[in-house]
């Protein structure tokens, strides 16, 4: 019930295995609120009527004796520390610290700059390859890549195109070329900034394909995107990037064609 009406009142679909997680305590938070300013708005009424100056045209300095203020004070304090120590501690705990195994996770790095976001995958290997700044070409190699590193020639890049597998852990470490940006994807309830001269770890399983998606929505023109979420220049407006959700065997042939394409090319594959 409380889901639905965080939905109904314009919250994305969820796409995420711990995007529920997410909403329920989202949604606690917001009925406390409601609550919350209900009460105070209504007594806030009632004070005005009760206390008005034609009723009380002379202070009286012994105040309220009740202990009802108390006992609303209290009710607020453990509705707060359930939020708070029963969903949103352990949520954050799980994010931060149970991060799955490489081994069983699809592993990527996004390098944010303005305005794009380059998308690095490891190739079959399964290991980056060494990057260089001297290296860096704007137009054919953003991320610097040394295609002489051994560990470089099965990696696969490309600009703003994120691609996963549905119902795999995905494990995206996460940097930036100049400023502060913030990757964010709505439908799957993550959001994290990316900071110059650091790699932030951030890691979700996606649930729901494109294709899925596209139905649930009722929209065939459906796509899910990257969003800058932190200001970051003339050019934060058409900072979006695109993701696609696909089974593991549509992901798999997506990345073949995509290595082939590079080797092909013997350079970087980049695409906006």
């Amino acid at each position: 019930m409380m889901l639905e009406w965080l939905h109904k009142l314009g919250l994305p679909p969820v796409a995420s295995v711990h995007g529920v997680a997410v909403d329920v305590a989202q949604a606690g938070v917001h009925w406390l609120m409601l609550v919350l300013f209900v009460g105070w708005m209504g007594y806030f009424i009632f004070v005005l009527f009760r206390f008005r100056r034609s009723r009380n045209p002379q202070a009286n300095y012994q105040g309220v004796k009740s202990h009802f203020s108390t006992y609303v004070e209290v009710a607020v304090v453990v509705a707060e520390a359930v939020l708070l120590l029963g969903f949103s501690i352990p949520m954050w705990r799980q994010r931060v610290e149970a991060f799955p195994s490489a081994s069983q996770a699809t592993v990527i790095r996004i390098v944010a700059e303005q305005f794009a976001w380059n998308i690095h995958y490891p190739g079959p290997d399964g290991i980056f390859g060494r990057t260089d700044p001297k290296l860096i070409d704007l137009t054919s190699n953003p991320l610097g890549l040394d295609r002489n590193d051994p560990n470089a020639m099965d990696d696969i890049t490309n600009v703003n195109q994120l691609h996963l597998p549905v119902n795999k852990p995905v494990i995206i470490h996460l940097s930036s070329k100049d400023v502060i940006h913030s990757f964010g994807i709505p439908q799957m309830r993550i959001k994290q900034d990316a900071i110059p001269g650091m790699s932030v770890p951030i890691w979700f399983t996606p649930s729901v394909t494109s294709e899925e998606m596209k139905k649930k929505t009722n929209d065939d023109k459906f796509q899910y995107q990257i969003a800058c979420a932190q200001l970051c220049g003339l050019g934060h407006y058409r900072m979006a990037g695109y993701v696609t959700i696909e089974s593991q065997e549509a992901f798999d042939t997506w990345l073949d064609e995509q290595g082939a394409k590079a080797q092909t090319s013997g350079d970087d594959a980049f695409w906006l």
